[in-house]
């Protein structure tokens, strides 16, 4: 008696095999959401620097194969037991925050964002570099029909960042807020320091970007190579606040001098090597340096919000999911305008 082959629908997905070797396009069965998960089709995914983790396998613990992508903008297409709050064909992307333990100290407490053992997609479990995806229902986050998918997804990520990290910044209209750095994060940072009312001062490296961060919003632009950066914020009375966006801290350093009474370096720009500062440079003026990371799903809804209606958006530039490995070395070359997105 013949047996009949039922035929499994299967999906393409840039994997990383291994640390260091590289995207390699497979085809991999389309996954099934588990209680209190619902599955996505994924219609865009940003390419973000933090992908490196994923790649090069520096990010404890990661198993492999692993698919990586946290900026993810979709559809519901299922959902598993258990999810009531979330609806087959209702839009949903996934940012950095990709779910929390709920029982740690933090997230006792409320803080989700300081999970002692958050997940991040594309690290702890597989990312948007896929047609379908699962994820966890703490991780969803609702997209406005105003927003395409390819605006929505690079906003989970660095827009979050630079919108969160300014809205607890301190910083009031009118203040002086500095923007180090006009790239991937920085030309986001520009856009929401200007829609906050801000007197927002870009500083980039050359004149090059000038015209482009007056377009974006900047009411001035500091060259850091023709002039001191720091006294030029100076001579305005000082940064309130100066949002470090580019991965220097050299740079970094050398714009403390910059901030004005009570104010704060606000760093979001991911680098290894140490900031140098000296006690006496934040004890006169009460100057604060403070890290900040994403947000929560609560947080990226905030700021696609905030983006529909403020008109902020990404300068992207696309690519299909079969040219992962090419999008993946247009972000890291540094010369992407500004945000790499993959397309399904």
């Amino acid at each position: 008696m013949a047996t009949a082959r039922v035929a499994v629908a299967t999906m393409k997905v840039a994997q990383i095999s291994k640390p260091g070797a590289g995207f390699q396009m497979v085809e991999r069965e389309i996954p099934w959401p588990g209680a209190g998960e619902v599955r996505i089709k994924v219609q865009a995914c940003g390419v973000c620097h933090s992908d490196v983790l994923t790649v090069e396998g520096s990010w404890p613990g990661i198993q492999y194969p692993r698919i990586p992508g946290h900026e993810v903008a979709g559809v519901i297409d299922e959902v598993g037991t258990g999810v009531t709050a979330w609806k087959k064909g209702q839009r949903a992307g996934v940012g950095w925050h990709g779910g929390q333990d709920n029982t740690c100290r933090e997230c006792r407490r409320g803080d989700f964002r300081n999970c002692q053992n958050v997940k991040i997609a594309g690290i702890s479990y597989d990312g948007g570099y896929q047609q379908y995806m699962v994820a966890p229902v703490e991780a969803l986050v609702a997209i406005p029909d105003s927003l395409k998918d390819v605006e929505a997804a690079p906003l989970l990520c660095a827009g979050i960042t630079t919108y969160n990290a300014l809205r607890h910044s301190g910083a009031l209209p009118g203040d002086l807020v500095a923007v180090q750095g006009i790239g991937g994060l920085g030309h986001l940072g520009v856009q929401f320091a200007n829609k906050f009312g801000y007197q927002v001062a870009a500083i980039g490296r050359g004149p090059e970007n000038a015209a482009l961060a007056k377009k974006l919003g900047a009411n001035l632009y500091i060259d850091s190579k023709a002039t001191k950066a720091a006294e030029e914020l100076q001579k305005l009375g000082g940064a309130r606040v100066i949002l470090a966006t580019a991965p220097s801290s050299k740079a970094m350093s050398e714009l403390i001098d910059g901030l004005g009474p009570n104010g704060t370096l606000m760093v979001i720009g991911a680098s290894s090597d140490p900031i140098e500062v000296s006690p006496v440079q934040l004890i006169f003026g009460s100057k604060t340096i403070q890290g900040w990371a994403a947000g929560t799903p609560a947080d990226s809804e905030d700021t696609l919000h905030f983006a529909e209606i403020s008109g902020v958006r990404p300068m992207i530039e696309t690519y299909p999911l079969e040219k992962a490995a090419e999008a993946y070395a247009r972000m890291m070359s540094g010369k992407a305008e500004f945000r790499v997105v993959l397309t399904m």
